[in-house]
């Protein structure tokens, strides 16, 4: 037996030009000099594996950007790039917020000085310069610091850079982008990739067609009372997007990754009008659309084609692994666990067909090392197991098993599409939309062909996925306000470009108040001492523990939710107490906590089907999941203990907890600031 493994790496970031053309936001820019070279050249190091690329429309052009004009219309770097002395105060602000916006234990820690500067409010210019150098290092991805000698040099300096340096720095980066096209280019040549791309601005294609695909695919969903069908919008998509490929890659795509890999069958009709080959999508459409039970996971290994597209099918779990759950784990055990995925369903399923799916950008900053030990180690153990090859997605697509009846309207989040539909905020989105389409279908017939082209960029740019992603309460970034103007900035600047004042309801932001996301998580008030016996035994046992909501912080694209819904922590002078809510029973048989303690470099297993009392370690689990950890004996001589749960059912990780960061406790807490009366 064998299988085939189908890697699909889809590359997006959103356009984050205004309608003056100006960059708001940085991160092309900083995911090209970190993945968009890295990910493939990790993968050209083991010539015999094979891997799919997915590259958007707003992707490529602005990288094109940046190749062609420099950094002059990123309003970020064209501020990071001035002497310091030159920054207003509110540009200066502007500038120290993005440095800090890195993943402080993958992309900080390792420069000692950004740990230094980070932590400090009052620098000076000079040291206000060797943040900014820092922070583009941070981002510097292994290729250059390997290859590129400015880089590698900076890197060995570690301190004391200046502005002459800076300089230096961009102008290095700024020629590295100019490698990352023929790069592809090169191995889709060579066979080595398949290439592919998204309609043009990432919209959700199927509830532009029809909104009413929401309604299909979830009864429950509330969608927009004044939508109406946008199709000759989700056509120029397709079309746009085809011409860009063609015109940057000399050929026309043969698939695409639908945005989110949101499908129905109207928008197959559209591929298939436009001579595209094959799509992907998310394993639940599958279920749903062929009326399947979950756990029948034999079903999602075999080829399936509707109406003579060819459709590969995402394997859920094994693409959260990756997205996930390894970036807490040393790399050769990450890639021996995943391979031991792999041959469970080759014992499984005969000639069985795999693909792995995700996003080929945003889960590296999260892994140590940018990944490269994760993904060295699975590609070199992969290029060495005989029964397991690597395809790309043109030669998986020729041919296929089994014919679909019918394709259930969805994305890979659930199979529905509430993620950018149903909430408040998100119709508030879809209803500007409306209002502004109708307001040009009226003042069309007046308008000259050219600023209509204007206006329809415009709308297709305001039909972007990534707006409606961040409305709602699903999602959290520091940078809701910017998508949020961004959007708005789309509807006026068609107005404007009609002659028409714009309605002040474009001028009003959607997105409410944010929190910042630690807020949603609540620090432990005072001492607690429950009874390990899996019940709430009273009200004012775990009154004043610490307290995380996982339904709260992550949404249901994130990661399959697991059974845990809730954690709660807290101490004593002895003991360390934590408690589990959720699906509990799920857990009863063949069920375990592992805790991974930062500090020690150290595992503890809890066997949650064993004895409640473990020696050392007191459990109970029946409403709830209650651990009690002696403190003398497993923290002993630490000051804080940095926690990470795995939640195991059969031997497999269901769930990592805490869904942020890790579970800090301060064991020198006294808690006499928080006395009350």
């Amino acid at each position: 037996m064998a299988i085939t493994l189908n890697f699909f790496w889809h590359m997006h970031q959103p356009d984050y030009r205004n309608a003056e053309g100006k960059m708001h936001m940085p991160w092309v820019f900083l995911h090209a000099i970190k993945d968009y070279y890295e990910m493939p050249w990790l993968l050209s190091r083991y010539p015999t594996l094979k891997a799919t690329f997915n590259i958007t429309p707003p992707l490529i052009e602005q990288l094109r950007i940046y190749i062609e004009e420099g950094i002059e219309r990123d309003i970020f770097l064209s501020l990071w790039i001035k002497e310091p002395r030159d920054l207003s105060s509110d540009e200066r602000s502007y500038v120290i917020k993005i440095c800090h916006s890195p993943q402080f234990d993958t992309m900080v820690k390792p420069f000692h000085r950004y740990v230094e500067l980070f932590k400090r409010d009052d620098l000076n210019d000079n040291e206000f310069i060797e943040l900014e150098v820092l922070f583009m290092l941070a981002w510097c991805g292994n290729y250059l610091r390997e290859k590129d000698e400015t880089v590698s040099r900076l890197i060995h300096k570690g301190h004391g850079y200046t502005g002459a340096d800076k300089q230096e720095l961009m102008d290095a980066l700024l020629h590295f982008l100019t490698t990352i096209k023929p790069f592809y280019k090169e191995l889709l040549e060579k066979g080595q990739i398949s290439l592919a791309t998204t309609p043009f601005n990432h919209p959700i294609l199927p509830i532009l067609i029809d909104m009413t695909n929401a309604k299909i695919s979830n009864p429950h969903t509330e969608i927009p009372a004044n939508h109406f069908p946008l199709v000759e919008d989700a056509r120029e998509q397709v079309r746009w997007a085809i011409d860009l490929y063609e015109k940057v890659f000399g050929c026309r795509p043969t698939g695409f990754w639908p945005a989110e890999g949101a499908v129905d069958e109207k928008s197959v009709e559209i591929y298939k009008e436009f001579g595209l080959r094959w799509i992907a999508t998310d394993e639940a459409i599958l279920f749903k659309s062929l009326s399947l039970d979950t756990e029948q996971r034999e079903e999602l290994y075999k080829r399936y084609a509707y109406h003579d597209i060819f459709i590969a099918f995402r394997d859920h779990r094994l693409s959260d692994l990756i997205g996930f759950t390894y970036r807490f784990w040393e790399g050769d055990r990450a890639a021996d666990d995943f391979i031991h995925h792999l041959h469970a369903i080759d014992r499984k399923v005969e000639n069985a067909t795999i693909s792995v799916i995700l996003d080929g950008e945003n889960a590296w900053e999260f892994y140590q090392n940018n990944a490269f030990d994760f993904f060295d180690a699975l590609y070199r153990k992969l290029s060495h197991t005989p029964w397991c090859r690597t395809v790309t997605m043109d030669e998986l697509s020729r041919k296929h098993d089994v014919d679909m009846p019918r394709l259930h309207p969805g994305s890979w989040i659930y199979g529905t599409f509430d993620t950018w539909v149903g909430h408040p905020e998100k119709n508030s989105a879809w209803e500007l939309i409306y209002q502004t389409k109708n307001d040009f279908n009226h003042h069309a017939p007046q308008l000259t062909e050219e600023v209509k082209a204007q206006i329809t960029d415009h709308f297709l740019a305001a039909e972007c996925s990534d707006w409606f992603w961040w409305y709602g309460e699903d999602h959290y970034t520091d940078y809701a306000e910017e998508f949020d103007e961004l959007f708005r900035s789309h509807l006026i600047t068609i107005y404007k470009l009609m002659d028409v004042v714009p309605p002040s309801s474009l001028f009003n932001p959607i997105a409410g108040n944010r929190k910042d996301l630690h807020a949603l998580i609540n620090e432990p008030k005072f001492s607690i001492q429950p009874r390990i016996d899996g019940h709430i035994t009273s009200f004012f046992e775990w009154l004043g523990s610490g307290m995380i909501d996982e339904t709260r912080i992550f949404s249901t694209m994130d990661k399959v939710r697991g059974p845990i819904s809730t954690i709660h922590w807290g101490e004593d002078r002895d003991s360390v107490f934590i408690r589990l809510d959720g699906d509990i029973d799920a857990l009863k048989e063949n069920g375990m906590v592992r805790l991974y303690v930062r500090e020690l470099n150290e595992t503890i297993d809890i066997e949650l089907n064993r004895s409640p009392m473990l020696g050392d370690i007191s459990m109970a689990i029946e409403k709830i999941i209650e651990i009690g950890i002696n403190k003398r004996l497993y923290f002993h001589g630490l000051k804080q203990a940095s926690l990470r749960l795995e939640i195991l059912k059969d031997g497999e990780v269901v769930q990592v907890l805490p869904g942020v960061s890790e579970l800090v406790i301060d064991l020198t807490e006294d808690y006499s600031k928080n006395w009350f009366i």
